[in-house]
């Protein structure tokens, strides 16, 4: 190919079409509620209307462009008011214009000699965080999601247990032990198994009803495994779990890991967004005592995908002590500047995401107090379609508990009301969140989620969602009560 030629075709201009066409196809601002969420279709007929082949032939700008346009078309629109299916919806509008920026600039954080601003940047947004936290001396690093950052947790504990596992690895270390909630994420159980720990050593504590870790029942759960010659290393508690929303009580929790000298880690990733609210972030009181935390500000936050901080509260360079190989061709000691700035050797990866850019133009555009207000609107919100869901007729909740803006319930059909509720009655309640689900996919109406819960004996039901972004509004929480019922009908 000749290179002069094809510097020549302006790539320019076709980034300012392809930024028109998302614009075009309601992917950049508040998309109208009257187009489909998604436009499902099977995997084989999928690959059928896209043009998704690869070989010699080379697509010209028009071709490509329909190409483009056709894979945008055929993705689910996460920014669309009636979706609730994850814990992420919209991106923050100053948060993608951070993502742009940093796509453009293609460098790695890493080295202040190759990120000169983006290292100013990400320190003063983990400084930011680190003050909400109360890990005031802490130090911390964006990692490319919660279940990495949970990771670093555990490989902290670790490190602070018993320093010799970086040299000696596992095989010098009695049999560990983290401890968690039945609630919690499962990358406390994929974490153990990637640092060698084995999933045997996640030990799972009992919660109560509403989904929080019961500190009595950690207290025994350590004093179990030191009695079976095991290491309590690390206990993880949650801000927010995945299903329930729930908030384990860390103050309690603090107390038992004090007593135990256990580490504690937190696991923030969908519920710290409440520390940026005066009004909800006494819900995490207790975690300034914590050893770390992790943080998703991609989640609840509506910061562009990915965008997560794990936070130690311990200085004097413990993350660099713990993660650092100290790559000489990279990290070189004898620079002409402040080598301190070199941050990249704290983490696990080399090349690494320029997240923080995105979080800090949001910051930056909203200030403290724009930021609290997302966060108090979407408790409200979520407050409110709690309330319809209490009072409408067929429908069921969970748990009556809100800690975070996850609300849990059952739709039970008019053909199920009235009847006996034994354990037949409970396999039907169990197939109708399924189908339900089913027939709102494939009219692209709206997407929410629903899950079990088999340790507490829960069968599947729903869990609707509400993020900062886009805000929700009344009408669209009423929505999703209409088209559950609506089509809770025919199944």
């Amino acid at each position: 190919m000749d290179l002069d030629r094809e510097a020549a075709r302006g790539h320019d201009g076709f980034l300012e079409r392809v930024a028109a066409m998302l614009r075009e196809e309601g992917f950049t601002g508040r998309p109208d509620a009257g187009v489909p969420v998604v436009r499902f279709h099977h995997p084989d007929k999928l690959q059928e209307l896209l043009q998704l082949d690869l070989g010699p032939a080379v697509a010209d700008e028009e071709a490509l462009l329909a190409a483009a346009r056709a894979v945008v078309r055929h993705s689910v629109r996460t920014g669309h008011p009636h979706f609730h299916n994850q814990l992420f919806a919209a991106a923050d509008p100053f948060g993608v214009a951070g993502a742009w920026i940093t796509e453009a600039l293609n460098t790695s954080q890493y080295t202040f000699e190759v990120a000169p601003s983006l290292m100013l940047v990400e320190h003063k947004v983990i400084q930011r965080a680190l003050a909400l936290a109360g890990f005031d001396g802490g130090d911390g690093i964006f990692t490319p999601g919660g279940s990495v950052s949970n990771m670093y947790g555990i490989v902290a504990a670790r490190y602070q247990a018993f320093p010799q596992v970086k040299t000696e690895g596992m095989r010098a270390l009695p049999p560990l032990a983290v401890f968690t909630s039945d609630d919690s994420h499962y990358s406390m159980t994929k974490g153990a198994h990637w640092l060698g720990l084995g999933t045997n050593a996640v030990v799972k504590v009992a919660t109560g009803p509403d989904g929080r870790m019961l500190p009595d029942a950690l207290r025994d759960a350590i004093a179990g495994a030191r009695l079976a010659g095991v290491h309590p290393v690390m206990v993880n508690a949650t801000v927010g779990t995945t299903v329930l929303g729930a908030v384990d009580p860390l103050g309690a929790i603090a107390d038992v890991c004090e007593e135990a000298g256990v580490w504690l880690h937190v696991d923030a990733c969908w519920g710290g967004s409440l520390l940026l609210s005066a009004k909800h972030r006494g819900a995490l009181l207790g975690l300034a005592r914590a050893d770390s935390a992790s943080w998703n500000p991609h989640k609840m936050l509506g910061a562009p995908l990915q965008c997560s901080v794990f936070m130690v509260r311990h200085g004097g360079g413990l993350l660099h002590r713990c993660n650092a190989a100290a790559a000489a061709y990279l990290f070189q000691q004898d620079k002409f500047y402040d080598v301190s700035w070199d941050t990249g050797d704290k983490s696990v990866q080399c090349g690494r995401k320029v997240d923080a850019l995105k979080l800090w133009l949001m910051w930056k555009a909203r200030g403290d107090a724009g930021l609290a207000t997302l966060v108090e609107h979407a408790m409200e919100s979520a407050s409110y379609f709690r309330s319809r869901v209490r009072d409408a007729e067929g429908f069921r909740l969970v748990t009556d508990a809100q800690d975070c803006t996850n609300t849990c319930f059952w739709y039970i059909p008019a053909r199920l009301r009235g009847r006996t509720e034994d354990e037949a009655w409970w396999q039907e309640v169990a197939k109708v969140a399924p189908a339900i689900k089913e027939r709102l996919v494939l009219d692209g109406s709206l997407l929410v989620g629903y899950c079990p819960l088999p340790h507490k004996g829960l069968v599947n039901f729903f869990r609707m969602v509400v993020t900062c972004q886009p805000p929700a509004r009344r009408q669209d929480m009423d929505f999703v009560l209409q088209e559950i019922r609506r089509h809770g009908e025919a199944v």
